[in-house]
């Protein structure tokens, strides 16, 4: 959850939880589940590497053997074969719009702006918004550091990178839903 959600959660007389309507009390951590991710092993189904459940975030971000593994079955579910892999939009780094120094994780952008552009003015399209099949890169928005720091506080990529590691074929924003399920399934069978 992000934390206005979570806060929505939070705001009955009797808290519950937004997923299984669990009670919930504030201010307590799922010591529970923390332990229980902090001691589940999990093997990554690109490079074969075990590794704790805590662990296989930053491991799938940065496993070359895990991201093919994923594109395999972006490319299982895509009606059309992936020909020029250029013509889709990078959705993993990016430029800074002041200054187009390039190749920012989202992470970094943010930092970066942060750091050397937080009084510029200037009005720029958003390139994390940009890249996305929703977004609109004509855009320019009116206080980007404000967007920043609202809009992109968690990256959506890692939010999506976590559903892959359960669902490899969710990081294709394009693909077809029906098409998507079925890959899940069959996946579901063969990965067990």
């Amino acid at each position: 959850f992000c934390t206005p959600c979570l806060q929505e959660c939070l705001k009955p007389k009797k808290p519950v939880c937004g997923v299984c309507r669990s009670t919930l009390s504030a201010g307590s951590r799922a010591l529970d589940l923390e332990k229980q991710i902090e001691t589940t092993e999990t093997t990554c189904n690109g490079c074969n590497k075990k590794m704790y459940l805590s662990k296989m975030r930053s491991h799938a971000a940065s496993c070359s053997k895990y991201q093919s593994y994923i594109m395999e079955g972006v490319k299982a579910v895509t009606k059309e074969p992936l020909h020029n892999t250029r013509s889709f939009p990078n959705r993993f780094t990016f430029p800074c719009p002041y200054c187009s120094e390039k190749n920012f994780d989202q992470e970094g952008l943010v930092e970066h702006c942060k750091a050397l552009h937080s009084m510029d003015a200037k009005q720029v399209v958003c390139p994390i918004c940009a890249s996305m099949p929703w977004g609109d890169p004509n855009y320019r928005s009116a206080n980007f550091m404000e967007h920043l720091q609202r809009r992109h506080r968690f990256s959506y990529d890692t939010f999506v990178v976590v559903g892959a590691f359960l669902c490899p074929v969710l990081q294709d924003y394009d693909a077809d839903e029906d098409d998507m399920m079925a890959q899940v399934l069959m996946r579901s069978l063969r990965d067990k």
